[in-house]
C-alpha cells in the first residue's frame, strides 16, 4: 500500500470510528424520545455525514456495494423481501452503524478491501445550489479544511470555518432572493453584507429559505464574526464545533433539497 493510501485509509477509519460513536449517541437519544426536535435535526445531521463519507468510500458509484448498501438502510422490506416504505428512525440508525462497521471491515484489510478510496482531488462536498459561481470552489476547500480542523481537534478553527460557510450560503440565497422581496417579508434595510450574522440567519428562516436548524447553533457560533474581527481569544469545546457542523449540513440541505 502507497503511503498516499495508507494515509486515506488511517483517516477514513478515524472518520467512520468518529461517526460509529456518534451513531450510538443519535441511538439513545431517538431511543429515549423519538419526536424530540432536537434528537431528529441530530439525526438528519449525522446521516447526512455517513452519506458523504459512503459517497467517498464507494467513489461516487451508486451501484458499489457500499453506496447501495446505505441506501438499502432507509428501506423498509416486506415479508417477501421486496422494499415497501421508510424505516423508522432508530432502524435507520442501527442499520446505518452496521454498514459504518462493514466498512471499517474493509479498510481493515491489507488490500484495502473492496472499498475505493475517493481521489484527493474529489472534493467532499458539492455547491452547486451557490448561485455565485465564483463562491463554490472556494467553499469546497473550506468544507475540506473544516473537516480537517475537526479530524485534528482544532475546534476553534473548525467552528470558524463551519461559521464562516453557513454565512456565505445564507448571504448567497438571500441576495438571489433579492432585497425588493426580502423587504416585503420585514427584512432590514441596507446592504445584506451589512447585516449581522443573527439578521441573516433570522430573515433567511422567515422567508422561508431555511428551516429551524439553526435554532441548535451554540451561543459561541453566534458571535462568531464579533470575535474574529476584535481578535479575542476564544474557548470553543468540541461539542460547540460539532454542533456548528452538523447546523451547517442541515442548513445545506435546506438550501439544496432536490440534491
Amino acid at each position: 500500500m502507497s503511503e498516499s493510501l495508507e494515509a486515506q485509509v488511517k483517516n477514513f477509519a478515524s472518520r467512520l470510528d468518529q461517526l460509529i460513536r456518534r451513531g450510538h449517541q443519535v441511538r439513545d437519544a431517538l431511543a429515549m424520545d423519538a419526536s424530540n426536535p432536537s434528537a431528529i435535526v441530530a439525526t438528519r445531521a449525522w446521516q447526512e455525514e455517513c452519506g458523504v463519507a459512503i459517497n467517498q468510500l464507494s467513489g461516487g458509484s451508486k451501484a458499489h456495494w457500499l453506496a447501495r448498501s446505505f441506501s438499502d438502510a432507509f428501506l423498509m422490506r416486506s415479508a417477501n423481501g421486496n422494499a415497501t416504505e421508510g424505516a423508522a428512525p432508530q432502524a435507520i440508525v442501527q442499520r446505518l452503524l452496521e454498514v459504518l462497521t462493514q466498512a471499517v471491515t474493509a479498510l481493515s484489510r491489507e488490500d484495502g478491501g473492496p472499498v475505493i478510496i475517493a481521489s484527493e482531488n474529489v472534493p467532499p462536498r458539492r455547491f452547486e445550489f451557490v448561485h455565485n459561481a465564483e463562491l463554490r470552489q472556494v467553499l469546497e476547500q473550506a468544507y475540506t479544511d473544516g473537516r480537517l480542523a475537526m479530524e485534528e481537534g482544532d475546534y476553534d478553527l473548525a467552528m470558524r470555518t463551519s461559521c464562516g460557510i453557513l454565512e456565505a450560503i445564507v448571504t448567497d440565497a438571500l441576495e438571489h432572493k433579492g432585497l425588493s422581496e426580502l423587504a416585503a417579508s420585514g427584512a432590514p434595510a441596507g446592504k445584506i453584507t451589512d447585516w449581522s450574522f443573527e439578521t441573516r440567519l433570522g430573515v433567511a428562516e422567515k422567508v422561508g429559505l431555511i428551516r429551524g436548524g439553526c435554532a441548535r447553533l451554540p451561543a459561541v457560533a453566534r458571535a462568531y464574526r464579533d470575535h474574529t474581527e476584535s481578535g479575542q481569544a476564544l474557548t470553543v469545546s468540541e461539542r460547540d464545533a460539532r454542533l456548528a457542523g452538523q447546523v451547517l449540513n442541515v442548513i445545506m440541505r435546506d438550501l439544496n433539497p432536490g440534491r
